[in-house]
């Protein structure tokens, strides 16, 4: 699998990272939601400098301008719920890709620290021999995108897939590189000390999907 870590320029990236992190803000749901789609914005710029391009010519109101354009398919798939402004940062940069929705949470069947993963509701376009793009804030365990990739690659064959992360601990990424298939690529924000005894990232945010929308029953 092939990693690409952006944390590791300066950039204002590392900007709204610390502000998503910090407790002082996180009362306000409307700037986490932003800043996460902001930095799905950034990502979307980086990961599309590997993509494919055909060249073009416009018509300008004084003549014709030679340039490229994207000629790649792209699909869109987020992890709900905590994925979705992650997936609006793509969506602003790539405005033609088409969508893709899944559901994927951790059940404790003994009320205790241990969990499997639960794939339930999912919508997807036809992402056979497109660029498939999966986007999920947090990589934990890793439990949660090797599952969603599973039941995704029984719906289709796509011709590569991205993996784009907010925040990732070694663990997460350790269990990627060893389910998934070497030509994936994962995006990383920002990479993370360790995981906790819980399966929490250190140091983390917290809980994105609650930051974002609200504590769950």
């Amino acid at each position: 699998m092939q990693i690409h870590n952006l944390s590791e320029t300066n950039s204002v990236l590392n900007h709204f990272l610390g502000q998503i992190r910090n407790v002082n803000v996180h009362n306000d749901s409307m700037r986490f939601r932003r800043n996460i789609e902001r930095i799905g914005e950034i990502m979307s710029y980086e990961l599309s400098k590997q993509l494919h391009y055909r060249d073009i010519e416009i018509q300008t109101p004084l003549g014709i301008k030679k340039t490229t354009e994207i000629s790649d398919q792209l699909v869109v798939c987020s992890i709900l719920r905590a994925g979705l402004p992650l997936h609006m940062g793509f969506l602003n940069y790539f405005d033609n890709a088409e969508n893709g929705f899944i559901s994927a949470y951790r059940h404790h069947p003994n009320n205790d620290d241990y969990f499997d993963i639960v794939v339930e509701y999912q919508a997807i376009a036809d992402f056979n021999d497109k660029y498939l793009l999966i986007v999920d804030p947090m990589l934990a365990t890793g439990q949660s995108i090797v599952a969603v990739f599973n039941k995704l690659m029984e719906k289709g064959n796509p011709k590569e897939v991205h993996i784009a992360v907010v925040i990732a601990a070694p663990e997460g990424i350790a269990l990627l590189e060893s389910k998934l298939p070497d030509n994936c690529h994962l995006w990383i924000a920002s990479l993370d000390e360790k995981l906790d005894e819980h399966s929490y990232i250190v140091p983390g945010l917290g809980d994105a999907g609650d930051l974002a929308y609200g504590t769950k029953l």
